[in-house]
């Protein structure tokens, strides 16, 4: 059996499909793709397959998240991303920055990616870097 997604209501259906628009026209305007695809895979690199803990919850939001070292300078992206972010009160930072990630990887030619919301924002920083940039 797959992992099993929360069911969403059609209004935050809506918003995802908004918010993945405006995504792909401002990082096409912008050209920075790399830097946010940078923003998604140190969100989600803090998954630890041992504990089930960790993951892309959205800790990037956070300046003690941003400033830890591997984490330098993805506080641009964060400021570049969230008055986006703020039309859509309905997406999970989480998501949001899983799904700028995929739009990143899409908008310059990658393929094109499946997208399952219903990320929380969940406590846990810090995990990144503890094991010599390996991700478990």
């Amino acid at each position: 059996m797959g992992k099993i997604y929360p069911s969403l209501s059609e209004e935050h259906k809506s918003a995802i499909d908004q918010a993945k628009g405006e995504l792909r026209a401002f990082i096409t305007e912008k050209q920075c793709a790399p830097l946010v695809l940078r923003l998604a895979f140190h969100s989600a690199a803090t998954f630890d397959v041992n504990t089930k803990t960790g993951g892309p919850f959205g800790t990037m939001k956070l300046k003690s998240e941003q400033n830890h070292g591997p984490n330098v300078g993805l506080d641009t992206a964060v400021e570049l991303l969230e008055p986006i972010k703020q039309k859509f009160p309905l997406v999970s930072y989480g998501d949001f920055y899983m799904m700028a990630g995929i739009v990143a990887v899409e908008s310059t030619g990658g393929p094109q990616i499946t997208f399952n919301p219903g990320r929380t924002v969940c406590a846990f920083q810090h995990r990144l870097n503890q094991t010599g940039w390996t991700v478990n």
